[in-house]
C-alpha cells in the first residue's frame, strides 16, 4: 500500500498515508471567518444561467427571472467597496433610503435553492469585499467568534447578506439573529436566504413555538417569499444510498488515494463533540476523500446535529465518502426523522447520498 501526504491545518507540515479526522485540532481565527463568507467551492461557478428549471415546475423558472431582477437593483455606489479599510470597516453614515428589499427562497432538498442563491451572490454588481455569504451556522458562529456590536460593524458595510439554510434550533439563537438581521437592515444592508420552511413556520416542532413565532414574524417583513417547487435533484432516478463496502476495502482505498482520510465513525462522532463546529470546514481541509469505517446510526439528537453540520461542509467541498456499516438512510432514527429537525435529517442524508455516489466512482478508479 502506497503512502500520501496531506497538508495538516493543524500544525505540521504534512502526513504520511491517510489523516484520521480524528487527530486534527484546527484553529480558526476570527479574520479567516470573516474572509470566508463566500459561496463555497461547490458554487464558485455557478450562475442564473447554469441553473436547469424542470420544465415542469414553474415556480423555478420564475424565481430565476425574480432573482436576476433582483440582483441588478443592488448596484450603485455602496456597491464598490470603495473607502473600506482592513478587516474592520469604518461606520459609515449613509442617507436614508427605502427599506431594503429581502427575498427568501423556499422549498424541498434538492431543488436548487443554494444554486440560486450563490447565483445571486455572483451576480450582483458589487466586490466581493461588501457581500457575504454563509449558511445560518456560519453566522451565528461568527457572531460567537466576533462579538454581536463587532459583528454588526463588519456586516454593516455590506451591499448584501445571504443565507443558507435558515434555521433556529434554539431560542438565543433566534433572538441573535432577529436582532442582527433588524440592526443590518437598518443600515441598508439587503437580504436573501433560503430555507425549507417558510419563515411564519420554521417554530414548528421545536421548542416554544409562540417564541419562535413572535420573533420570527419580524424578520418575515423583510422578505419576499418565492416558493421554489421540484423534486430532488439528487435523488432523481438513484432513491437509495449505494451499498456500503467492507472494512478492509475502505481501509485499503484509503491508504491507496492521495490526500484520503480514514476514521471509525464512532470515533469521529465523539471528536465532533470536541471541535467548535465553526471549524469543521478546516477539519476536512485538504482532505480528498473520506473513508469511514463501522458506520452506525447516531445515538442521540445533539451528536446527530452535529453530524449534520459536517455533512454539509463535506457537500460544500465536494468531498467523496466511501463507508462501510449501515447505508446513510440509516443513519437517523424513526424517532429523529419524525421530530422538529427531520428538515436537518433529512438534507444530511440526501448530501451523503450524493457524496457516497462520488465515492463509488473513486472506488471504481
Amino acid at each position: 500500500m502506497s503512502a500520501s501526504t496531506t497538508p495538516d491545518p493543524a500544525g505540521g507540515d504534512s502526513i504520511a498515508g491517510p489523516v484520521a479526522l480524528c487527530s486534527r485540532e484546527p484553529r480558526v481565527p476570527a479574520e479567516r471567518l470573516v474572509a470566508e463568507l463566500v459561496p463555497p467551492p461547490r458554487f464558485d461557478s455557478v450562475r442564473f444561467d447554469t441553473y436547469i428549471p424542470d420544465p415542469a415546475q414553474p415556480s423555478q423558472r420564475s424565481a430565476v427571472k425574480v432573482l436576476g431582477e433582483f440582483a441588478a437593483g443592488l448596484g450603485g455606489d455602496r456597491a464598490t467597496g470603495e473607502g473600506r479599510r482592513g478587516l474592520w470597516p469604518r461606520r459609515q453614515r449613509r442617507p436614508s433610503a427605502p427599506e431594503p428589499r429581502g427575498v427568501y427562497l423556499d422549498g424541498g432538498y434538492g431543488v436548487g435553492k443554494t444554486h440560486l442563491l450563490a447565483s445571486l451572490w455572483h451576480a450582483v454588481p458589487a466586490a466581493p469585499e461588501v457581500k457575504a455569504f454563509g449558511t445560518f451556522v456560519e453566522l451565528t458562529n461568527l457572531v460567537g467568534a466576533l462579538g454581536f456590536q463587532q459583528t454588526v460593524r463588519t456586516l454593516s458595510g455590506h451591499r448584501l447578506l445571504c443565507i443558507d439554510e435558515f434555521e433556529l434550533d434554539d431560542p438565543g439563537d433566534t433572538v441573535l439573529v432577529s436582532s442582527l438581521l433588524s440592526r443590518l437592515v437598518a443600515e441598508g444592508v439587503a437580504l436573501a436566504a433560503t430555507s425549507n420552511t417558510l419563515p411564519d413556520k420554521l417554530g414548528e416542532g421545536r421548542f416554544a413555538a409562540a417564541d419562535f413565532l413572535r420573533e420570527i414574524q419580524g424578520l418575515s417583513a423583510h422578505f419576499r417569499a418565492l416558493r421554489i417547487d421540484g423534486d430532488d435533484y439528487r435523488h432523481r432516478g438513484l432513491p437509495t444510498p449505494p451499498a456500503p463496502h467492507e472494512d478492509t476495502a475502505v481501509s485499503r482505498l484509503a491508504h491507496q488515494r492521495p490526500g484520503a482520510s480514514l476514521d471509525d465513525f464512532g470515533a469521529l462522532l465523539d471528536h465532533l463533540a470536541r471541535v467548535h463546529p465553526s471549524r469543521y470546514g478546516a477539519l476536512c481541509e485538504g482532505v480528498t476523500t473520506v473513508c469511514l469505517t463501522g458506520v452506525r446510526a447516531v445515538p442521540d439528537q445533539a451528536t446527530a446535529l452535529r453530524l449534520v453540520v459536517l455533512a454539509d461542509r463535506l457537500y460544500d467541498r465536494e468531498i467523496p465518502v466511501v463507508a462501510s456499516g449501515v447505508p446513510f438512510d440509516r443513519l437517523f432514527s424513526e424517532e429523529m426523522l419524525n421530530g422538529g429537525y427531520r428538515k436537518k435529517y433529512f438534507r444530511a442524508i440526501s448530501r451523503l447520498t450524493a457524496l457516497a455516489r462520488d465515492g463509488e466512482r473513486v472506488a471504481a478508479g
